[in-house]
């Protein structure tokens, strides 16, 4: 089966026509130069369609170097694409484009990923996975189980933003201190009415009802201080 390339002029020569034939270093090695040259999102995505196919072709042909070389590929086109997305700017809560003639409209990260014939799902997959920090994804896709798209894409996901926290005019080490004051004590509560007194009492030893009446003593001191002031 042969499999062309879509790729740069400079590069075209040192790809082998049959890419089913093709072996690491030499091939790959020229795919990593091509791809982080590549100034276009239509070129990158080409190569993306062009490695899931050489990828079902090795999965076919039971080939796992080529398997391997199809996945980083892959992975490094996808990555790529996002990367050339971001260098455009967001355009949140508004069109840009309504109204205005054809040389004032703007270009969007949306129109720019459809007019490489990316889909809404496959632009933010390519953003996610541009998300991911350049060493750690050099580290898994040269690894010797390079991941899929779909895991470097998962692990580009921005952690959703942390819950604006009301501390009712008091400094964080206040709010922190009280958090925790009243989460013991609803976990004490929680574990003492789990409690089968009638069957745990009886069962103590001399020793033990010493140990608990002093421990009730404290606990008493403590609940009158609290019970007073609350």
């Amino acid at each position: 089966m042969s499999i062309q390339f879509a790729k740069p002029d400079d590069y075209a020569k040192s790809l082998p026509a049959n890419i089913g034939a093709a072996r690491l270093p030499q091939t790959y090695e020229s795919a990593k130069t091509a791809l982080a040259n590549c100034a276009s999102i239509d070129e990158c995505q080409t190569w993306a369609d062009k490695a899931a196919a050489l990828a079902s072709y090795a999965k076919q042909a039971d080939d796992d170097e080529l398997m391997k070389m199809a996945t980083r590929i892959r992975d490094r086109a996808i990555r790529r694409a996002g990367e050339l997305l971001k260098q455009i700017e967001p355009q949140h809560g508004k069109n840009q484009n309504i109204g205005g003639d054809a040389t004032t409209k703007v270009l969007t990260r949306k129109d720019a990923a459809a007019d490489a014939g990316m889909s809404r799902d496959q632009m933010h997959t390519a953003l996610r996975v541009a998300n991911v920090p350049q060493a750690e994804f050099d580290k898994q896709v040269e690894s010797a189980n390079p991941p899929t798209v779909t895991a470097l894409a998962e692990q580009g996901k921005k952690p959703a933003p942390k819950p604006v926290i009301d501390l009712q005019g008091r400094d964080p080490g206040e709010f922190n201190r009280s958090l925790h004051f009243v989460a013991e004590f609803e976990d004490y509560a929680a574990a003492v009415s789990k409690f089968d007194l009638e069957l745990i009492l009886p069962a103590l030893t001399p020793e033990e009802v010493s140990r608990v009446r002093v421990a009730i003593t404290t606990i008493d001191a403590a609940h009158d201080r609290i019970i007073t002031r609350i």
